[in-house]
C-alpha cells in the first residue's frame, strides 16, 4: 500500500501547511501531493506580504518533507504564461514568478508536473478527461505513463483549455474521466465537503467566498493508491464508505427506470411501484427528488432514499436489470439497437438540428455494432458541454 497525504488548493493560506503538519505528525505517509493553486484569492491582489508568506511556508514545508509532489494549478501557470484570469495580480507577478522558480529548483524535476500517477491513482489540479485526450491526443498509442509524460510536456496552447487537467470541472456526472479504472483526486472546483462520485474525488474544501467565508469543511484526506480508497486524515486511518449510487442525483437521467417505495397520503400502507423518471428536481438547498411515471400516474417529488433499484433504461421485453446503457452490442440484434436509438432520440428536447444530426451520426456506430451506446452518450455529453468538436449550437437548448 502506498499511503498518500493530499493538500488541496492553497490560495494564499500559508497556515494550511501548519495544519497539515499537525496531522502528518500523527501518522506516517509514503508521499505528500499538493494539488496546486498556491496563489491568488479574493481581494488579495495587492497583499504582496501574503504572497511572500505563502511561498516561504511551502518552501519550509518541502524542506521537511522530501517526499513532496506538486501539481501545477491554473493560477500558478497563469503567471508563467502571462494568462490573466480572475485573481491575477499584476502587483504580485514578480513575487510569484520568483517563488515558482525557487520551487522548481527545490522540488526534483519528476516531482513537479500537471499530473502524477501513483499506482492506481491520478493526482492533478482538475482531472484528466476523455474529451481532453481525444481532442489533443487522438492518435496516441502509448501506455498511460507515456501519455502522462506527453501531457506533462504540454504548454499554454493545450493546457489553457476548459477541459484540460488544470481547468476541467467533471463533477457534474456527465464528463467521462480518462482512463477508466483509475481513481482521480483533484481540486479546482470548490466543494463544501470532499466529493466522491464514481472514480473522482474532489477535495477543494479550503476555498472561500468573495466575502471570506469558508465554502468547505477544511479537512485533509489520505489515499491508498493501491486499493483506490481514501479517508479523512483526522480519523486514524479509517476508509470512507463507498457511496450508495442511488442517493446521488448525478446518477439519474430522465428516462431511467426505477423501483421505488411510496406511501399513499390516503393510506399508511407502503407500496412498491416501478416506472420511468419524467422529471428530475434539483433545489438550491442541495435537495433533489424525482417524478416517476408508473402506468398512467405521475408520482411527484419522490425521495432518492426510497429508491430500491435503478437502471439507465427499461427495455421492453427485457429483464428488470436491463438498461439502455448496459445492453451490449453482443446481446442485441441490429433491429433491437435501432429501436433503442429511436427511443433515446425521442427523449431529447430543445436540441438544434446540428446537435441532433451529430448525435444521430454517433448513434449509427452503435446500430452498426462498432461502439457501445454508453460510450457514445458520455462522449457526446462531454463534447457538448466543452464546446469541442460539436456542431454550431447557437440557440441550442439540448436536454436529455
Amino acid at each position: 500500500m502506498s499511503k498518500v497525504f493530499v493538500i488541496p488548493d492553497v490560495h494564499l493560506k500559508p497556515w494550511i501547511f501548519d495544519k497539515a503538519e499537525e496531522l502528518l505528525f500523527q501518522n506516517d505517509y509514503d508521499q505528500i501531493v499538493c494539488l496546486g493553486d498556491l496563489v491568488d484569492d479574493w481581494g488579495q491582489e495587492k497583499n504582496l506580504g501574503l504572497y511572500t508568506e505563502t511561498f516561504k511556508a511551502i518552501e519550509k514545508f518541502i524542506n521537511r518533507h522530501p517526499n513532496f509532489l506538486f501539481c501545477y494549478g491554473n493560477h500558478d501557470v497563469s503567471y508563467l504564461w502571462a494568462a490573466r484570469e480572475s485573481g491575477y495580480s499584476d502587483y504580485a507577478r514578480m513575487v510569484v514568478l520568483e517563488g515558482i522558480s525557487r520551487l522548481e529548483k527545490l522540488i526534483p524535476f519528476e516531482n513537479i508536473a500537471f499530473i502524477h500517477r501513483i499506482d492506481n491513482v491520478l493526482f492533478s489540479h482538475a482531472g484528466l478527461t476523455e474529451v481532453f485526450v481525444s481532442h489533443f491526443l487522438p492518435k496516441f498509442s502509448g501506455d498511460i505513463d507515456e501519455m502522462l509524460n506527453k501531457i506533462n510536456s504540454f504548454g499554454r496552447e493545450e493546457m489553457w483549455s476548459d477541459v484540460s487537467p488544470i481547468w476541467a470541472r467533471p463533477q457534474d456526472g456527465w464528463t467521462k474521466m480518462y482512463p477508466v479504472g483509475y481513481l482521480q483526486v483533484v481540486g479546482h472546483t470548490p466543494v463544501n465537503k470532499t466529493d466522491y462520485f464514481g472514480e473522482l474525488v474532489t477535495v477543494d474544501d479550503f476555498s472561500t467566498y468573495r466575502n471570506g467565508d469558508t465554502i468547505g469543511d477544511q479537512r485533509f484526506i489520505w489515499v491508498d493508491t493501491v486499493k483506490k480508497r481514501w479517508g479523512f486524515a483526522d480519523r486514524d486511518g479509517e476508509f470512507e464508505d463507498i457511496p450508495d449510487e442511488k442517493l446521488d442525483i448525478r446518477n439519474y437521467r430522465v428516462g431511467d427506470w426505477v423501483r421505488i417505495r411510496i406511501r399513499s397520503s390516503e393510506s399508511e400502507k407502503e407500496e412498491i411501484l416501478e416506472g420511468t423518471i419524467e422529471i428530475i428536481d434539483k433545489y438550491p438547498s442541495g435537495h433533489a427528488s424525482i417524478d416517476v411515471m408508473s402506468g398512467n400516474t405521475l408520482y411527484k417529488h419522490l425521495s432518492l432514499k426510497n429508491v430500491i433499484e435503478k437502471t439507465s433504461w427499461k427495455v421492453k421485453g427485457g429483464s428488470q436489470g436491463d438498461s439502455m446503457n448496459s445492453i451490449l452490442i453482443k446481446d442485441t440484434t441490429r433491429e433491437e439497437r435501432e429501436r433503442i436509438v429511436a427511443e433515446s432520440i425521442g427523449n431529447i428536447s430543445g436540441a438544434c438540428d446540428g446537435c441532433m444530426a451529430g448525435l444521430a451520426d454517433m448513434y449509427q456506430d452503435y446500430i452498426d455494432g462498432k461502439k457501445e451506446i454508453k460510450d457514445i452518450n458520455m462522449e457526446f455529453r462531454a463534447s457538448y458541454e466543452s464546446g469541442i468538436e460539436t456542431p454550431e449550437r447557437e440557440n441550442c437548448g439540448f436536454q436529455s
